[in-house]
């Protein structure tokens, strides 16, 4: 008898679709009146306003719905697949230049005899990668270089593999703006990527700083008496096994000093433009640039009708990160030919993200043309009735950290969850961004540990340890993490 394989992403998903077709037919449609909200001009449902839809105009959805809702939902949240498609490119550019291993191994190299300072400060800067851009298949590279420098140091495998996992893994739990997770989850509730932030980052910080001494203690420990450590019996064999691999003298050139900067600016400016200047802060100073140099003869025509920051969603930060991608292109001499293949190499590469949005979608194009959307909602501004905001902001997270296990893709599972959770949060009394908030942290909390998780999977093939060990070492960070989110959350609910 064949063991039973979990279905991919996109089986799991497609399978969704056809459940909820099929339960259009029993469950009835409806819907709300709807209203504007000045502040994100988006569309909310007016609570108290659901009317059940009269059975002549109910519509139950058949098959050929179901086999066109996948490349409808690709329509409804092409913004969002081609963003997610430039920033493939873009990666695929960085990663090309050697820039990030540049730097990471030029910190090694100078902290050479003070490895225990390797600890905070790579766990830092895989954070910052975690948080800005998602960093996760990208850390692969670093643990061959890693490992050999803590084992010779006197630390252990475990170490390296704590160090870095556990380092861009808490960087998407506190992600700020992470496009695969905070991005797309904004996107499809209707609100910006910059609200939030400020709780975003305080998470970040927070659990960063408890991950950090968790593993320093461990190092600690283990460099103290080398028994202590979790894989202590194969002592022996990692020696022999890693201080014999020769790791890649990497320069750090001037180039690659250049292009981390470019790299560095493209996300700052990111992270000014979706922060609601204007709107919600009532600072005009991005609009009153934008002014100006539109009124300079000839420059202001030059440059054509900008967007002032503050005000940039998808398209805006697609063509950011395009024209960052060609001008470190640029700046390392790639070549025509050798940038274009690179990028389309690199968008290849998170094809299958794109894809998993667009079938994420088309559940709810089956859900909103089956009427289901209106009547779940109303379900669940009953079942909300009694339920403070606080403990719903609570219940968001918890309800995460299962579906996060379930639907593994962090862009699937927002796309999937957020049409219905946002407007939950509008008959709770919560702001959109903390059920962002709650869904980013619980799906950081479960991909620390999931084995589902190729990247952990494969970090702890090559340094060569057990899963079960692995398990063993984190799961009482985990749950400490997980304590500290949800205080966190519930105080940012009591004082937003």
């Amino acid at each position: 008898m064949k063991k039973f394989k979990m279905p991919t992403a996109y089986t799991l998903l497609f399978l969704i679709i056809i459940v909820i077709a099929a339960l259009t037919w029993v469950i009835p449609g409806g819907h709300y009146d709807m209203k504007v909200d000045k502040a994100t001009e988006q569309e909310i449902p007016v609570s108290g306003t659901y009317t059940q839809l009269a059975s002549d105009q109910q519509t139950p959805q058949g098959l050929w719905e179901v086999l066109n809702a996948p490349i409808n939902g690709f329509f409804d949240a092409k913004d969002i697949a081609l963003f997610v498609l430039v920033i493939g490119g873009f990666l695929g550019v960085i990663m090309k230049t050697g820039a990030i291993d540049a730097g990471v191994t030029r910190v090694i190299r100078r902290l050479k005899g003070r490895e225990q300072w390797l600890i905070p400060i790579l766990m830092t800067l895989f954070s910052i990668g975690g948080s800005t851009y998602g960093m996760a298949e990208e850390t692969i590279a670093f643990y061959p270089i890693l490992i050999p420098v803590l084992i010779a140091a006197g630390y252990d495998a475990l170490t390296a593999v704590s160090i870095i996992a556990l380092g861009a893994g808490i960087g998407c739990l506190g992600s700020t703006v992470n496009p695969f997770a905070t991005g797309i989850a904004s996107g499809f509730a209707g609100v910006s990527i910059g609200d939030g932030m400020v709780l975003r980052l305080v998470i970040l910080v927070v659990t960063l700083i408890v991950t950090i001494l968790f593993v320093m203690r461990y190092a600690k420990k283990v460099k103290s008496d080398p028994s202590k450590s979790l894989i202590a019996n194969m002592k022996e064999e990692n020696e022999k096994h890693f201080l014999t691999q020769k790791t890649e003298d990497i320069k750090f050139t001037g180039r690659h000093k250049a292009v981390l900067t470019v790299f560095g600016l493209t996300f700052v400016i990111m992270i000014l433009g979706v922060i609601p200047w204007a709107y919600k802060f009532n600072i005009t100073i991005f609009e009153d640039m934008t002014k100006a140099l539109g009124k300079i003869p000839f420059i202001g025509k030059l440059l054509g009708g900008m967007m002032p920051l503050g005000d940039w969603w998808f398209g805006e930060l697609t063509m950011l990160f395009l024209t960052s991608s060609i001008i470190i292109a640029f700046i390392y001499r790639m070549g025509e030919e050798n940038f274009t293949s690179t990028f389309i190499n690199g968008a290849r590469d998170l094809l299958g993200v794109a894809i998993i949005i667009g079938i994420s979608r088309g559940i709810t194009v089956v859900m909103d043309a089956g009427g289901m959307t209106a009547t779940i909602l109303y379900w669940g501004e009953g079942m909300l009735d009694n339920v403070g905001s606080i403990l719903f902001t609570n219940l968001s997270f918890l309800f995460y950290l299962p579906l996060s296990f379930l639907v593994p893709s962090t862009s699937g599972l927002a796309t999937l969850s957020m049409p219905i959770m946002a407007p939950l949060a509008d008959f709770a009394g919560v702001g959109r961004d903390l059920v962002i908030t709650a869904y980013q942290s619980a799906s950081g909390i479960v991909n620390l540990l999931t084995p589902t998780s190729a990247v952990i999977m494969g970090a702890l093939a090559i340094a060569r340890v057990p899963y079960s060990t692995y398990l063993k070492h984190v799961w009482k960070l985990v749950l400490g993490l997980s304590i500290i989110v949800m205080v966190i959350l519930s105080v940012a609910t009591i004082i937003s």
